[in-house]
C-alpha cells in the first residue's frame, strides 16, 4: 500500500480568487475606459452639446440668409435691398453719403 504525504499548501486556495480579481479588473477597466464605456459616454454627451450649439448657430444663419434671399425674389424685390447689395458688390457710394469703414469680422 502506497501512501502519499504532502504538505497542505495555502497557495492552492488563492488561485481561484486571484483569477477572479484579474478577470473582474480587466472587464471593469474596459467598462469604464473602453470605446463604449462610461467615460466615453460622458465625452459623447459633451460632443453632442457642442455640435448642437453649432447646429443652432448655423440654423439661425440659414434662416437669416433665407429671409434675405426671399427679399430678392421676383415680385417682392425691394429697391433698398437691391441698392444695398449692388453698392456692397461694387464698393460704391453716392457723393452725398458718409461712408463708415468697419473691420471685417472673420469669426464666422
Amino acid at each position: 500500500m502506497w501512501t502519499r504525504q504532502h504538505k497542505d499548501r495555502k497557495t492552492g486556495r488563492l488561485i481561484v480568487p486571484a483569477l477572479t480579481v484579474l478577470f473582474l479588473s480587466y472587464f471593469g477597466f474596459h467598462a469604464y475606459h473602453g470605446e463604449f464605456g462610461i467615460y466615453s459616454k460622458y465625452q459623447l454627451h459633451a460632443r453632442t452639446a457642442e455640435l448642437q450649439g453649432k447646429l443652432d448657430a448655423i440654423r439661425a444663419q440659414r434662416i437669416d440668409l433665407e429671409r434675405r434671399v426671399q427679399l430678392l425674389h421676383d415680385g417682392t424685390l425691394e429697391k433698398d435691398m437691391l441698392d444695398e447689395q449692388a453698392r456692397k458688390a461694387l464698393n460704391l457710394s453716392h457723393a452725398d453719403e458718409i461712408t463708415i469703414m468697419r473691420p471685417v469680422n472673420h469669426a464666422n
